[in-house]
């Protein structure tokens, strides 16, 4: 499934549970820019692209459709946490094999 940039800001913005107005509050804009690009009305600025990458955890390059990888942050995790996450994308990948 191919999302355009407007899918991928609602489809990330829902399911970090915010609104529009909490992301349009966290960008500094209007929530109706939000709506705009959710809408496919408009689109976000490149400046907005990088705020949107930081705030959902992605690559801008996801973002734009550039690449379909999905780079999750586990940064703030435990060393055992990120080794279970590890342990758990290794099991689905060897599962597709």
């Amino acid at each position: 499934m191919i999302l355009n940039i407007a899918d991928k800001i609602r489809l990330l913005r829902e399911q970090r549970g915010l609104t529009q107005t909490d992301l349009a509050k966290m960008l500094g804009i209007s929530r109706s820019a939000v709506n705009s690009w959710e809408m496919s009305l408009s689109l976000p600025s490149l400046t907005n692209i990088v705020e949107l990458a930081k705030i959902f955890h992605v690559s801008t390059d996801f973002l734009l459709s550039v690449s379909d990888k999905f780079l999750l942050d586990i940064t703030d995790l435990s060393s055992d946490e990120k080794e279970i996450v590890t342990k758990m994308v290794a099991c689905f990948l060897k599962k597709r094999k």
